[in-house]
């Protein structure tokens, strides 16, 4: 896809009329619609200022950090090191950055009317950074009230590639179809993604669903980032700001919601850094089982050797669940005597649930690699106490398990009694 600036530049007869020919006029209609604006130095003051189109204007908010400035855990360099990791490391994953230099991919996030889809629900604000060779520039696209989107998108999508954005969505953005004479919003509006190219919040619920009370943004700022918010706007109070705001137009209280977005943002900037840190491995902090969730997203994408080395390195602090995975990967690779003896070890250990899957993968190996029915049987008969067991305490997704179980039992008898009718034959021959 051609860069949206080049596409801008064949495009600028759309935009602004005659703006070529007529710098000077659209200075000074600019500076006599500015008068016009309501606390106008209240929003300069907040690094704010009006952008126009035509008639219509939005505001756009810009501001400017250095590579070195602490958000949590990391400094914004540190997403470069994530980067240049990412390019040293050509393996498919859905958050790699492969071929991606620094300055490709936009952090973004906005802010709505409504926390739901549908009619009545307004994106207000369209936020992002990005970075440039020399600093991290923050910018935020204000709607100053409902029916002024062309401006708003306008203003956004000349700046943005929207193939390369990275947020936390968990779910569709449910972008409004802007109808405009305008070429550029009209093509490209519709266009824009449903998900982010990089979504950060499945990637956040992969690692650590299990070890948070939820996987708000907030949360995992606060117990995986080491960043903490202070006095910050609540994001559920946004629609009540915006349509204060809309109805009053004294901005302070979007001011302080325009804080909160640019803390959103500048998060997603941290979180990929050490989602990228953790997936490769180079965080000296990492756990066991973040080295072993890590290892069942390879494995559930189909890089089964880079899962591998994943469990090999969990399984190496003496992780349970990695043990049970690293066995079936030697399974896999047909290294059945030593998928044996790990899950030969994770029978001994590990919690009931994985204990009798462990007990099922021997009785596979056992009846179809050794011909051993007699200690496969005694591994089925051991899962299938198990699986009745949680059948007793109400949970109902162990009947399938156990039905499976006792039919590999039955079979597995009959294989037995077969091989030892065999055996007499042959004695008595």
């Amino acid at each position: 896809m051609s860069s949206l600036k080049s596409k801008l530049n064949r495009m600028k007869s759309h935009l602004i009329k005659d703006q070529q020919s007529q710098p000077a006029l659209t200075v000074l209609a600019e500076e006599a619609h500015s008068k016009h604006i309501p606390f106008l130095e209240v929003w300069e003051e907040a690094d704010t200022s009006p952008y126009f189109l035509d008639d219509e204007y939005c505001f756009i908010r810009e501001v400017h950090y250095p590579f070195d400035k602490q958000h949590g855990r990391y400094q914004f360099k540190d997403f470069l090191t994530a980067i240049d990791l990412w390019n040293h490391h050509n393996v498919y994953h859905p958050l790699s950055a492969y071929g991606f230099k620094g300055t490709d991919l936009f952090f973004f996030d906005t802010e709505t009317t409504g926390l739901g889809g549908g009619t009545g629900n307004t994106i207000f604000l369209l936020g992002y950074a990005s970075f440039t060779d020399t600093e991290v520039v923050l910018k935020q696209h204000i709607l100053p009230e409902p029916g002024l989107e062309v401006p708003l998108y306008d203003s956004f999508l000349k700046n943005v590639d929207y193939t390369t954005l990275v947020t936390y969505n968990g779910k569709a953005f449910d972008w409004p179809q802007v109808k405009t004479r305008h070429t550029l919003v009209r093509e490209h509006v519709p266009k824009l993604p449903d998900f982010g190219h990089f979504d950060l919040y499945h990637a956040a619920r992969r690692l650590w669903k299990d070890e948070l009370e939820s996987v708000k943004l907030t949360n995992v700022e606060k117990d995986i980032l080491g960043f903490e918010r202070h006095d910050d706007v609540p994001g559920f109070l946004a629609p009540m700001i915006y349509f204060d705001f809309v109805e009053r137009k004294d901005p302070k209280g979007i001011i302080e919601m325009l804080k909160h977005n640019e803390n959103d943002i500048l998060s997603l900037i941290t979180l990929y850094t050490h989602l990228s840190f953790q997936i490769l491995q180079h965080d000296p902090l990492q756990s066991a089982k973040e080295k072993r969730l890590v290892g069942n997203w390879f494995e559930y994408i189909g890089q089964h050797d880079v899962a591998f080395q994943s469990y090999i390195e969990a399984a190496k602090e003496d992780d349970i669940p990695a043990i049970h995975q690293l066995a079936k990967q030697y399974k896999r690779k047909k290294d059945y005597a030593q998928a044996k003896q790990l899950w030969g070890e994770v029978v001994k250990r590990a919690k009931k649930n994985i204990q009798s899957e462990a007990y099922i993968e021997l009785a596979k190996v056992l009846e179809h690699q050794d011909k051993d029915y007699v200690t496969a049987i005694d591994c089925t008969e051991k899962a299938i106490q198990l699986f009745e067991y949680f059948i007793s305490l109400g949970s109902e997704k162990w009947k399938k398990h156990l039905k499976e179980a006792e039919k590999r039992l039955q079979r597995l008898k009959r294989k037995e009694e077969t091989k030892r009718g065999n055996e007499k034959s042959q004695g008595r021959k």
